[in-house]
C-alpha cells in the first residue's frame, strides 16, 4: 500500500516518532508501505522556518533531502493533475498545503497518514 504523508507525520517519522499513533507506527513500519512525499511538505517546512514558525537544528535544504533519502521516501513533485483537482475539493478550510496534498491524494486514490482532523473532513480516505 502507499500512503501519503501529512507535513507534520514526515516530521515526527524523522525525529519525533513517540508522536505517532499506534495504527500510523504500524503501517509506517510495515516493509509492504510505499511512504510517499509530495514536494508541498518541504515547500510547508522551508515557509514555516524561514518565519520562524518551525525552528529546525539544520536548514530544510540540508535536512529535508537528507531525511528523504535516509527514509526511503516516495517523493513526487507538483503537477497538473493535483492543481486541477483542487477545485473539486469544498471549503473546509484555506490552509493550501493541505488542499494540494488532500487534491493529490484524490487524484492518486492514495490515503493520507494524518492525525488533522480538518483533513479528515475532506472527502479522502486518512489513517490515523
Amino acid at each position: 500500500m502507499t500512503v501519503l504523508l501529512d507535513t507534520c507525520v514526515f516530521l515526527w517519522l524523522a525525529d519525533e516518532m513517540h508522536r505517532l499513533s499506534p495504527r500510523a507506527r504500524e503501517i509506517l513500519v510495515d516493509p509492504a508501505t510505499v511512504l510517499r512525499l509530495h514536494q508541498v511538505s518541504p515547500w510547508e517546512i522551508q515557509i514555516k522556518h524561514s518565519t520562524g514558525q518551525l525552528p529546525l537544528p539544520h536548514p530544510p535544504r540540508v535536512s529535508v533531502p537528507l531525511a528523504i533519502e535516509r527514509l526511503g521516501l516516495d517523493y513526487r513533485t507538483l503537477d497538473d493533475d493535483t492543481l486541477y483537482t483542487l477545485e473539486k475539493l469544498p471549503p473546509i478550510h484555506r490552509d493550501p498545503f493541505d488542499r494540494l496534498l488532500v487534491a493529490h491524494a484524490i487524484y492518486e486514490g492514495l490515503p493520507i497518514l494524518t492525525p488533522d482532523p480538518k483533513i479528515h473532513a475532506y472527502p479522502v480516505r486518512t489513517i490515523w
